[in-house]
């Protein structure tokens, strides 16, 4: 792991491309959402806990959640979640508002939760299948 000397995030390869800035505040990032986007965000948290233990980043705009690589991500709106996992293929659901190929297994899936019990086994297997790629198991 390298650790950027500006703002302190440890990365899984030096010198790594970011937006360097110190890490804020979970709780200012929920300010003016609507309560239910904050309990998704728990049940999320809780799901991806589930997987093995992570670290919570809060940035300026979203909350990362990395192991060796960040995996996940989350942007509090008013009154949804907006998140992401990275998987290491394209995964097919309806659930999926759009999907990314950035590589052959570096996959973004864009989605959306209006509701807590919208975390539901999808979601967290989802998160899970996203852990093991932010741990860099696809790559042994």
């Amino acid at each position: 792991m390298w650790t950027c000397p500006v703002c302190g995030r440890p990365f899984a390869n030096r010198n790594q491309t970011h937006s360097c800035g110190p890490l804020g505040d979970v709780d200012r990032l929920f300010e003016g959402c609507a309560s239910q986007v904050r309990e998704c965000f728990e049940r999320v948290l809780a799901a991806a806990r589930r997987a093995g233990p992570l670290t919570v980043l809060p940035e300026r705009t979203r909350v990362a959640f990395q192991v060796r690589m960040s995996f996940a991500a989350f942007q509090p709106r008013r009154r949804w979640l907006d998140g992401h996992v990275v998987l290491a293929r394209e995964l097919p659901s309806p659930r999926f508002r759009r999907i990314e190929v950035f590589s052959a297994r570096n996959v973004l899936h864009a989605f959306r939760l209006h509701a807590p019990d919208e975390v539901d086994d999808e979601v967290a297997a989802w998160l899970a299948e996203a852990y093991r790629v932010g741990a860099q198991e696809h790559l042994r």
